[in-house]
């Protein structure tokens, strides 16, 4: 083999080998470009995921929040419809007792009422109080239930009410008295159960 052939042939093996090594090193370098491409390609995805968790479950806290301002708000608006419906109820209520107190039921209940307070006080003094709307009536229930009468300066809207002082009792049958209670204790029940 001639000089030339040897560079030739050494040349060759040269060229051949730095290929080989230039190879292994940019398929190394490949490899961890790769990896470090993965990794940062898992973390990204690690960290939307978190981001897309924080923000539904944001946005879950902000519809709840909504919701129960929404439902608040609902029940204010019909707590404030069903007061106004309860106080026009017992406007209609109380007119109804105005047109009652002008008829002879009305008398006979007064009648009624103040024969049970006499039974009731069983010949203890008992002071008995009618309206002072009932003024006009005075007379006639006095002679109806031989009782003496008293004009109460309170206005009670009708009815009566007789104390027995030496027994401290109050006989309330008054219809302020009446309607006030039923005022109170009157709720709005829906279908839906919601009092």
């Amino acid at each position: 083999m001639t000089l030339e052939e040897k560079i030739s042939h050494l040349k060759a093996i040269s060229m051949e080998q730095a290929r080989a090594e230039g190879n292994a090193i940019i398929d190394s370098h490949r490899e961890s470009l790769e990896k470090v491409f993965e990794d940062h390609k898992a973390e990204a995805v690690r960290q939307a995921e978190t981001r897309i968790k924080a923000e539904t479950t944001n946005a879950k806290l902000k519809l709840n929040q909504a919701m129960a301002k929404s439902q608040l708000e609902l029940k204010r608006e019909n707590g404030k419809v069903q007061q106004e419906l309860k106080d026009k109820l017992f406007e209609e209520v109380r007119a109804l007792v105005d047109d009652y107190m002008k008829t002879d039921a009305y008398r006979e209940f007064l009648i009624k009422c103040i024969r049970q307070a006499e039974h009731f006080a069983g010949g203890a003094a008992v002071t008995i109080y009618i309206n002072p709307s009932d003024e006009h009536r005075k007379d006639e229930l006095e002679r109806e239930t031989g009782s003496q009468l008293t004009v109460s300066r309170e206005d009670f809207i009708g009815g009566m009410r007789a104390v027995i002082r030496t027994r401290n009792v109050l006989i309330d049958n008054s219809f302020k008295t009446q309607l006030d209670n039923e005022y109170d204790r009157f709720i709005f029940s829906g279908g839906d159960g919601i009092g």
